[in-house]
């Protein structure tokens, strides 16, 4: 089970450096790194948010921020099944 608290971490992490061996195109490349970055991004977020619930404010960010963690990725994946360009919101203009 703790593999799977990882997984969103490592995927990204596997299929980047898989890109150095296997000549893979650019957009997954890319794609890799904003979904890591995004990660990242999300959980800092979600951790500033728990600091902030203690004074009531930050649950509503919480709530949005755990939300956005599970649903964007899955738009992402069916964005990139159907051979659509996709950005990750956030990290998305970064790369």
């Amino acid at each position: 089970m703790p593999v799977l608290f990882f997984a969103p971490f490592l995927v990204p992490v596997a299929i980047y450096i898989m890109t150095f061996f296997v000549e893979l195109d650019d957009q997954i490349k890319r794609l890799s790194i904003q979904a890591l970055l995004f990660q990242l991004v999300m959980w800092a977020l979600i951790a500033v948010a728990s600091i902030m619930s203690f004074i009531i404010i930050g649950i509503p960010f919480l709530i949005g921020f755990v939300i956005m963690i599970f649903v964007i990725p899955i738009i992402a994946i069916i964005k990139t099944l159907q051979d659509e360009p996709y950005n990750y919101p956030i990290v998305g203009r970064w790369f």
